[in-house]
């Protein structure tokens, strides 16, 4: 068939490419700049409008729920 270089052809080739995968994608800069950009997409700043809005967004939810218990209470007695 095709011998001991194509033997040999392959287990270079075989060893080589995991190798040189390794090292392209562990190389620092790619690997911190990766990082960054995968820590801003999963947890983006919080604007302080946005906090604000979702702060009385919760406050508006919680009066309702409480009127809502109070007429009930009213209601049973």
């Amino acid at each position: 068939m095709g011998g001991w270089k194509l033997e040999v052809g392959k287990m270079a080739m075989y060893m080589t490419f995991p190798v040189a995968l390794f090292h392209y994608f562990n190389q620092p800069q790619y690997y911190e700049k990766w990082v960054t950009d995968m820590k801003q997409e999963l947890y983006p700043p919080e604007s302080k409008s946005k906090h604000k809005e979702f702060k009385d967004a919760i406050k508006k939810i919680q009066e309702k729920q409480e009127m809502k218990m109070l007429k009930a209470m009213e209601e049973k007695n």
